[in-house]
């Protein structure tokens, strides 16, 4: 199987952080900088140790570890997946993330964006099935698609052919680095920064475990200066 890590699983907000990404964001260079910069100013503290209260960084990351050995790929966005599913036949993937990526309502649905890249990946055959894992501290947050699954596979099945769906599934980890698979069994890790979604206090901890995953860059990632 394949296995893909967006960092947004870790570095999240906290409930009625009413201008977090995980609202609604797009992945434009404005929300990778920019964005993030106004909502430390909002807050604070030097630098990005402001966010920290809103946005932390949660723990579960430090057992991605374990895939040290895996062939592994580092890039910015998810719609640099299409590059690392290319590279290998069709096999399962398990995405854990805080967003199905299974399809979008805005732009245009043929582009390969972080939104659609894992709906699109199914349609057209480089994936057999798809599982989203999400973060465990989704349980505890109102607004995010994995707080509530039923409510988020009822979204899902208004945008995917049934023939899709019936290869899609949406979980939540039970609690921190749980349901991930055995390195054995995984083919290739591709670790997403996100950087419209994830806190720029957290690039430090993103670059470390891409170096002891001994990533490969298919987009090097942002490490973003301090406002």
């Amino acid at each position: 199987m394949l296995l893909s890590i967006d960092w947004d699983a870790f570095s999240g907000t906290r409930d009625l952080v009413f201008d977090a990404p995980i609202w609604g964001t797009r992945d434009w260079d404005h929300d990778r900088l920019t964005a993030w910069t106004d909502r430390a100013r909002r807050r604070s503290g030097p630098g990005w140790r402001g966010l920290e209260a809103d946005f932390p960084l949660y723990p579960g990351w430090e057992a991605l570890r374990a895939y040290a050995g895996v062939p592994a790929f580092v890039t910015l966005s998810h719609a640099d997946a299409w590059t690392w599913l290319q590279q290998y036949p069709p096999q399962d993937v398990l995405n854990l993330d805080s967003h199905h990526d299974l399809a979008s309502l805005s732009g245009d649905p043929q582009r390969i964006r972080p939104g659609n890249w894992a709906g699109r990946g199914l349609t057209e055959g480089l994936i057999h099935s798809y599982t989203c894992l999400y973060p465990d501290w989704h349980a505890h947050l109102r607004v995010a698609e994995g707080f509530d699954l039923t409510r988020t596979h009822t979204e899902v099945a208004a945008l995917l052919p049934a023939t899709t769906l019936a290869r899609v599934t949406l979980t939540r980890q039970a609690a921190p680095g749980a349901g991930l698979p055995d390195p054995a069994h995984v083919t290739s890790v591709l670790l997403v920064q996100s950087p419209a979604w994830t806190s720029p206090a957290h690039d430090a901890e993103f670059q470390v475990l891409a170096r002891a995953l001994r990533a490969q860059a298919l987009v090097p990632p942002l490490r973003r200066p301090a406002p």
